[in-house]
C-alpha cells in the first residue's frame, strides 16, 4: 500500500478555527458510526484515509467526529467539525463540504449548522432582514402582508390591476407569482414596469408604502440583468428561487449594491431536499442558508395547507431564520400555500408577529370585492397585534 507523505503542507496555513454540521443518520449503530466515519472523509480529501500519512492533511483537514449517540430508534446524531479554510472562503465550497458527495449516499441528513466566527464572517447575510424590512415598510410590530399576482396566463396589464387593487387594499408586499418570468402573454420588463407603477399610484392614493416584488428566477447570465431593470423601474424587491439558479447567485444580488433590494427566497424545486431520510433539515435549506445566500425572507409552505409540511417542521424554519449566526441579520419567515383567512389566528399562535402572512387564492375566496377582502385581512391581523 502506498502511503502519501504531507510534510510539505504547512500546518501554519490551518488557524485550528473549525465549524460543525449536525448529521442525522439512519442505520444500526455499526452502519450509521461507519457513515460518519466516511462523511468526515468524504465531505474533504475523498480519498482512501489509509493511504494518506501522519501530519497536517491528517490532522488538520480531515473532518473529525465531535459526537455520535443514538438519537432515535432508528437513527443517530453525529457532529463532524471541518477546518474552516477547507469551504476556502465560498458559498459554493462551504455547500461543498457541508454535504457535497455525501448527499448522494442514503440514510444522511444535514440537521443544523454552527458556523464559526472566523467563517461567517466573510458573509454578509442580508441586506435589511426583519428590522430593515420593517424600517423600509413603516411597520413596526405587527405581521406583515403579502400576497401574488396570478395567475400564470393574464396579460400584464391584468396582472398590473390585480398589483393596484392589493396595495389599494393594504397589502404590505404584491409579489409576482414564482410561475411568472418572460412568457409571451406578460413579458418581465413590460409587467414589472406596469406592475410597479400600479403600486405607486395605490401608494399616492392612500400614503400606503407598499412595495411590488419582481421575480428574477432567469438564465444564469438575464438574472443580475433583470434584477437591475426590477430596481430602475420601482420595484421594492425582488423574489428568486434558489432550488432553480443557485445559492451563491442569490448571494451575488444581495450583496450587490447597484440592486440594494430585499430579497425574497422561494422554495421551487427544493421539496426533494427536506423529504424523506435523506436532504437537509427545514431549519437549514429555508433558515440558515437563506440568510448565508442573503435573503431578506424565506417562503415555504405552511402547515396545513396544500403542502405537506407540519407544524413541527414550519417552526423548525422559524428556529433556522433566527438562532444565532455571528452578525448575520435573523428574516422573516413567510409561510404561505393554500392559507385561508380563518387560519390567521392559528398561525398567529404557532410563528408569532415577526412574520409575512402570504396570502393568495384565500384573498379571491372571501369575497367578490379584492379590496375589501384585502381591508378586511388587514384589520384582522392589526386587532390582533
Amino acid at each position: 500500500m502506498s502511503i502519501i507523505q504531507t510534510t510539505c503542507t504547512p500546518s501554519s496555513l490551518y488557524s485550528g478555527d473549525r465549524f460543525s454540521v449536525a448529521y442525522r443518520i439512519y442505520g444500526s449503530e455499526n452502519d450509521a458510526r461507519a457513515k460518519a466515519e466516511d462523511i468526515c472523509i468524504e465531505q474533504t480529501v475523498e480519498f482512501p484515509a489509509e493511504c494518506v500519512g501522519e501530519g497536517t492533511i491528517r490532522d488538520q483537514v480531515f473532518g473529525r467526529i465531535e459526537s455520535f449517540e443514538r438519537r432515535d430508534g432508528e437513527s443517530f446524531a453525529a457532529v463532524i467539525s471541518y477546518a474552516v479554510e477547507v469551504a476556502a472562503g465560498e458559498l459554493t465550497q462551504l455547500l461543498n463540504v457541508i454535504f457535497g458527495n455525501s448527499s448522494i449516499k442514503p440514510g444522511i441528513r444535514v440537521e443544523h449548522l454552527e458556523l464559526a466566527p472566523a467563517l461567517l464572517s466573510g458573509f454578509k447575510g442580508p441586506r435589511f432582514g426583519r428590522e430593515g424590512l420593517r424600517v423600509l415598510l413603516g411597520i413596526p410590530h405587527r405581521p406583515l402582508l403579502s400576497t401574488a399576482v396570478k395567475p400564470l396566463g393574464h396579460s400584464c396589464g391584468e396582472l398590473a390591476d390585480l398589483a393596484y387593487r392589493f396595495a389599494l387594499g393594504g397589502m404590505d408586499i404584491i409579489k409576482d407569482d414564482h410561475g411568472l418570468t418572460d412568457q409571451c402573454c406578460s413579458p418581465f420588463e413590460e409587467r414589472v414596469e406596469l406592475c410597479a407603477e400600479a403600486v405607486r399610484r395605490a401608494n399616492r392614493e392612500t400614503g400606503g408604502q407598499a412595495v411590488y416584488v419582481a421575480n428574477i428566477t432567469a438564465p444564469h447570465g438575464a438574472v443580475m440583468r433583470r434584477a437591475r431593470f426590477a430596481k430602475a423601474a420601482g420595484a421594492g424587491g425582488i423574489m428568486v428561487a434558489p432550488g432553480l439558479v443557485g445559492f451563491d447567485v442569490m448571494r451575488e444580488l444581495a450583496e450587490d449594491d447597484a440592486v440594494g433590494l430585499p430579497v425574497l427566497t422561494h422554495p421551487s424545486l427544493q421539496g426533494s431536499f427536506v423529504t424523506g431520510q435523506g436532504g437537509m433539515s427545514h431549519s437549514v435549506i429555508f433558515g440558515q442558508l437563506a440568510r448565508l445566500a442573503g435573503a431578506d425572507a424565506t417562503i415555504f409552505p405552511n402547515f396545513g395547507g396544500r403542502f405537506s409540511f407540519s407544524r413541527e417542521e414550519c417552526r423548525a424554519v422559524v428556529r433556522g431564520t433566527e438562532v444565532p449566526m455571528g452578525r448575520l441579520r435573523t428574516i422573516f419567515p413567510a409561510p404561505g400555500g393554500g392559507m385561508s383567512l380563518d387560519r390567521v389566528p392559528e398561525m398567529l399562535e404557532t410563528y408569532g408577529r415577526d412574520l409575512i402572512f402570504l396570502i393568495g387564492g384565500g384573498l379571491f375566496k372571501q369575497g367578490a370585492d379584492l379590496v375589501e377582502n384585502c381591508r378586511y385581512f388587514r384589520k384582522m391581523v392589526e386587532a390582533m397585534d
